[in-house]
């Protein structure tokens, strides 16, 4: 039922030659996961919106051809994708991203037709035409000026044959602040194949919010909100109806609490019970922080899973000092395996 749901694989790994795109782990900032900025309609969407949560406030406002979408932001996930990548291997990069389109539409999993093409060229124009005005810190820098998703994009073609040589986009600094600080969380390679901009939208919430936990609840009304979707509550619970029937997000499924229907739960499908999780082995946040500090590049809820289990393998029982351990076990980790 999951793999029916999702779009077929169009591009196997062994088509993607450049930089080896294939084994290069997609990529989101963490900001953009967080907050509605992308449009979850392949509709025009002229309509400028405001979004405050906990204290946070982001104006979104699109441009006359219309809100950037959320598969406009596969562009993003993209060139972040290859940034983390060159970065991660000690290979200079910077905010600009030169690339091949082919290569984009292969690591999207896109058609390579010519509408893809032209795709392309109007999700670059929607990019730079949509402009944030937002409080919200990235890279420890708090930006409240009015800045566009990129800051600009230039496609370049021969004159005589009219063939595209090169495209390039320049990221803001706003998120390009995001990567310096490694505040970029790793999605799962199926992301691509969501169909439905409520499903890549859900999805990217939950892994910010549940990680690599064993679930996360959240009231249907703030993830409502959190989507950004201009729908009803009543639309919105007939959209999230077949994601739980089907069952085929990637790495979490999602349920009602009990039958009021006022609460979700998402559950984590690879997280492992072990000995050791309970209520007493609890992490405080600034440890996340400082274990990001002892293996940089590395997801931290990643780590945090990987020595769980090494807990449990070992029969170990709860440390004294959880947040000690695991920085510990975070400094061991990244001196034997570098760099993700």
């Amino acid at each position: 039922m999951r793999e029916k749901q999702l779009l077929p694989v169009r591009h196997p790994q062994g088509e993607l030659f450049l930089c080896d795109l294939g084994d290069v782990p997609l990529k989101d900032d963490s900001a953009s996961m967080e907050h509605p900025i992308f449009a979850l309609s392949t509709k025009p969407d002229t309509t400028p919106r405001v979004y405050e949560h906990n204290g946070n406030r982001v104006e979104i406002t699109p441009s006359v051809v219309g809100l950037a979408t959320i598969y406009d932001k596969d562009v993003l996930i993209f060139a972040i994708s290859q940034i983390m990548e060159a970065k991660n291997q000690g290979l200079p990069y910077s905010r600009e991203v030169s690339f091949n389109a082919l290569d984009f539409l292969r690591f999207s999993n896109r058609m390579t037709n010519g509408q893809s093409y032209e795709g392309l060229r109007a999700a670059l124009k929607r990019l730079r035409g949509t402009t944030i005005t937002t409080d919200i810190v990235t890279g420890g820098v708090e930006q409240t000026d009015t800045f566009g998703l990129i800051e600009k994009s230039r496609i370049r073609r021969k004159l005589k044959s009219g063939e595209v040589t090169d495209w390039s986009i320049t990221l803001s600094d706003w998120l390009f602040n995001a990567i310096e600080a490694n505040e970029v969380l790793t999605l799962h390679p199926d992301y691509f194949r969501l169909r439905k901009p409520i499903e890549r939208r859900v999805y990217e919430i939950v892994r910010k919010h549940c990680g690599a936990q064993k679930q996360w609840k959240v009231s249907i009304r703030l993830l409502l909100k959190k989507t950004g979707s201009q729908t009803t509550l009543k639309k919105f619970r007939q959209l999230l109806q077949p994601i739980m029937e089907a069952d085929h997000l990637p790495d979490y499924s999602v349920q009602y609490e009990d039958e009021t229907r006022e609460m979700l739960i998402f559950r984590n499908r690879k997280h492992v019970t072990h000995k050791v999780i309970s209520g007493r082995l609890m992490l405080q946040t600034e440890t996340f922080a400082k274990a990001r500090e002892e293996a940089p590049t590395w997801d931290v809820y990643f780590l945090e899973q990987e020595w769980r289990s090494w807990m449990n393998a070992k029969g170990m029982d709860p440390p004294n000092n959880p947040d000690k351990a695991f920085l510990g076990f975070c400094r061991s980790y990244f001196k034997k395996h570098g760099k993700a």
